[in-house]
């Protein structure tokens, strides 16, 4: 048998202790919600939040850590930037990372792709149809040509992203705004995956599509067994004549 998918599940694990709305949708924060499914598909998952000694992510974590789910909002800028040094060279070194929602503003996701990341929103709770653009990308396996979301935050282009390796789906919204919403990018022997839903007002990780497509990009984004990567002075590996 071949060896689980080792995630770990991050969330700021804010909103559900201050707000008794979102306390209710999800009493044990989004990130419980989704590391239970991923438990239930087989993988080996473990849960960490921003008010955990080293937010959680301690060096045995991420050694022990295939893929990194990460969702942030409302403390970005609480999350000290020594840990995004240490994430970051984690996915440099092959370690998988899917931000979802509004981690689009995480330090780590703005530091891997070099832009603002910025974009346009709007909360009012409108129909999200997500459509497959690619069908024969692994994180779409499963799914119909899209997915509806009943009620969701709008986020709105221009997002101010790196042109992303493989897009994977785009966003429509009832109020008429379109969005690059699953976005997939190549960082040295890392994958990255940014997938749109999941404001933290909305049940969104109960849907199932939803889900499908997050453990979709785990077992694409794991690492594989490529190559090392060498940087620097190299000998030839041939005779060089007047070398």
């Amino acid at each position: 048998m071949a060896d689980r998918i080792r995630v770990t599940v991050w969330n700021e694990g804010r909103h559900e202790k201050t707000n008794e709305h979102i306390a209710k949708i999800y009493p044990k924060g989004m990130h419980s919600v989704i590391a239970e499914y991923l438990a239930n598909q087989g993988m080996e998952v473990r849960t960490a939040t921003l008010d955990d000694p080293e937010h959680g992510l301690t060096d045995d974590v991420l050694a022990n850590t295939d893929v990194l789910i990460w969702w942030g909002h409302m403390a970005h800028h609480e999350v000290q930037d020594a840990i995004v040094d240490k994430v970051y060279n984690k996915v440099l070194d092959g370690m998988g990372l899917i931000c979802l929602h509004s981690a689009h503003f995480s330090k780590i996701f703005r530091k891997l792709m070099g832009t603002t990341c910025n974009l346009k929103w709007r909360e009012i709770g409108e129909k999200e149809r997500i459509w497959v653009v690619e069908p024969g990308h692994p994180i779409a396996e499963g799914l119909d040509e899209y997915i509806e979301i009943e009620h969701e935050e709008m986020y709105g282009e221009r997002f101010d992203i790196p042109e992303p390796d493989t897009l994977v789906f785009i966003s429509w919204f009832q109020g008429g705004e379109v969005f690059r919403s699953g976005c997939c990018y190549y960082r040295n022997k890392g994958k990255v995956f940014y997938f749109r839903p999941g404001h933290e007002s909305y049940p969104t990780y109960y849907n199932e599509n939803v889900m499908k497509i997050i453990a979709n990009a785990v077992k694409w984004a794991k690492p594989n067994n490529g190559p090392q990567i060498n940087f620097g002075n190299r000998q030839p590996l041939e005779k060089v004549a007047g070398a």
